[in-house]
Formats: structure tokens, sequence, C-alpha cells
């Protein structure tokens, strides 16, 4: 148990170190490639704090334990979208395009709802339980995934602001303007960003798998049920990275940056890590219920309103988010108490 929590503690500061690192390669090379940090967010850097989901999610399936992987994504993506954004926004408020509000956020709630119709096996009963996320539910999470992708860097292409988060409050759109002399001179070189990058996604993964190791062994001794701890403990912990690297990146004033992690997060979790794992192995619901369904669908919901005032995720929106996510905690607390 002291070992354990010893490895809390390290998986923690690690994954602190990494944001810090990833959040400064990942800025640099938006400058570089004269690529927004929104597109970066959404690329790059999901990919890379989402690496913890997948890992998670593809050996917990391929074990036999599918209320962990299905858990994981869903109690991940509601503690993105409510304690990230939530933390974020009370650090700094968070400014959002207009087209992200117009067609990112949009793209997110229906891959949410694509995953909660794929769950619910038809239209006969409610209850989650014994319905299945078959290897066709997840061909076609897999090519929603593309889908989303191609357009992405069709508008990197173009040049637009749209996804990018290039576009201005105002609705115009364009490139990022180049830097003065003496920023330029302070960037990193492109070699070192990559590396930058790396590092950070390394320390990232490696902090937070010693956390949500350690973490459900200390759970698992408690008596905890399978389902909650992959809600609570292993999202918690695999949702690390998003929150360190969006908090870090919000006190850098790089909110594009921080929006664009866990909107891409969101998506790359349901399409990508869920659509993987369902084609390699077809998975059984068991734990997860109607009610944390509908919690990750609420919850982008409210992100997506709250985004639409002002185009702004205020500190005191930040707040609601937060507080509603400690309310969800309660609920599952409650549940881990009662025996399956």
């Amino acid at each position: 148990m002291l070992i354990d929590c010893l490895l809390i503690v390290l998986g923690v500061a690690m994954v602190l170190r990494g944001a810090d690192r990833l959040t400064e390669g990942a800025a640099a090379l938006a400058r570089r490639m004269n690529i927004s940090e929104m597109v970066i967010g959404l690329t790059i850097v999901a990919a890379g704090t989402s690496a913890p989901e997948l890992f998670v999610s593809v050996v917990s399936a391929l074990n036999g334990t599918p209320d962990l992987a299905v858990g994981n994504v869903v109690g991940s993506n509601i503690m993105n979208t409510l304690v990230i954004v939530g933390v974020t926004a009370m650090v700094a408020p968070i400014v959002v395009s207009r087209s992200t509000v117009r067609k990112d956020m949009p793209f997110t709630a229906g891959a949410t709802l694509l995953l909660a119709i794929l769950c619910l096996d038809g239209l006969g009963s409610l209850s989650l339980r014994g319905n299945m996320i078959s290897r066709i539910d997840g061909i076609l999470l897999l090519a929603a995934f593309t889908m989303f992708m191609v357009y992405t860097f069709s508008v990197v292409r173009k040049g637009r602001g749209g996804v990018s988060g290039t576009e201005g409050l105002d609705g115009t759109s364009g490139p990022i303007p180049e830097s003065d002399p003496a920023e330029t001179s302070q960037q990193l070189p492109v070699w070192k960003a990559l590396l930058f990058v790396a590092l950070g996604l390394a320390f990232l993964i490696v902090g937070s798998n010693f956390f949500v190791d350690s973490a459900t062994s200390v759970a698992a001794a408690l008596g905890v049920s399978q389902s909650v701890i992959g809600l609570t403990i292993v999202a918690g912990g695999t949702s690390l990275p998003e929150l360190a690297t969006s908090v870090v990146a919000a006190k850098k004033g790089q909110s594009a940056l921080a929006i664009g992690n866990v909107i891409g997060s969101n998506v790359f979790n349901i399409l990508l890590i869920l659509g993987l794992t369902a084609t390699i192995c077809p998975m059984q619901i068991g734990g997860i219920t109607i009610l944390d369904m509908a919690t990750m669908l609420v919850s982008i919901a409210v992100l997506w309103l709250f985004s639409s005032t002002k185009l702004t995720v205020e500190r005191w929106e930040g707040a609601v988010l937060t507080l509603g996510y400690a309310a969800y905690l309660a609920w599952l607390l409650k549940l881990a108490i009662v025996p399956e």
C-alpha cells in the first residue's frame, strides 16, 4: 500500500512535468509550421494525451474486463468536459472561436450521441447491462473518426480559420500572423519542439500508468467495484494528461490549445479508442448505466451552451462544470459502497 501511494505521487509529478514540455513544444510547432494551436490541440496533443485511454481500453477488453474499457472512456470524457474545462476556465477564462462552436462541438456532441445509441442496442430497453458494442459498431466509430480527421486536415490545407481556431471573434479567418523578429529569435527550433513533444508525451503516458495501476490496486484492496474504478480512478488517471496540459496551456495564455485538447480527446476516446477496441474484441456492457451516458451527453451540451455565450467559458461557468462533476462523483461513491 505504501509503495502504491509513492507511485501515485511519482505519477502525478511526471504528468505535470510532461504537460509543461508538451505544451511548450506543441505551441512552438504551431508557430513554426504556421498551423493554429487549435489544430495542434485537436490532433497531436489530443492523440498523445489519449494514449493512456487507448492502452487501458484495449488491454482491458483483451483481458475480458469490458466494464473497465467502456467505463474508462465514458468516465474520461465526463471528466474532460466537466473537470478539465471547469478547472482550466477557473485558472483563466477560455476563449472559443466561433467555428469551434459551430463545427467542432457539434461533431463532438454527435460522436457522444452515436456512442449512446450504439450502447442501447435497440429501443426495447433503457438498461445497458448485457448490451454489446459489436465489431460492426466499432467499424462505424472508426469510419466516423476517419471523417473527422479528413475534415480537420482539409481545413489545414485550405488555410482557413474553421477548426484551426484562427477565426477571429468577428467571424473572419486567416493564417497565423508572423511573429516579430524578437519573438521569432526566442522560438524553439523544430527539432527541439519535436523533442519536447516526444518527451512530454512519454512522461504523460508513463506517469499516468503509474497513477492508474497504483490507484486501482488501492481501490480494489478497499473493495471498490470494477465499473466504479473504471469510471473514477482509471478515468481520472488517464485524464491526468489532458488536465495538466490544458491547465498549463491556459496559464500560458494558449486557450485554443486547451479547448482543442479537450474536444480532440473526447472525439479520439469515443471514435478511435472504442472503435478500435470493439473492432479487435466486441465488448459487453455491464456496470455502465443510463445515468453515466446521460451525464456524458448533458456535460457536452452544457459546455456547448457556455461556449456559445460571448464565445468564452467564464470562471463562474468553469465552477458550475466542476460542481457538476462533484455531484456525479458523489453519486458514484454512494454506489461504491454497495457490492455489485
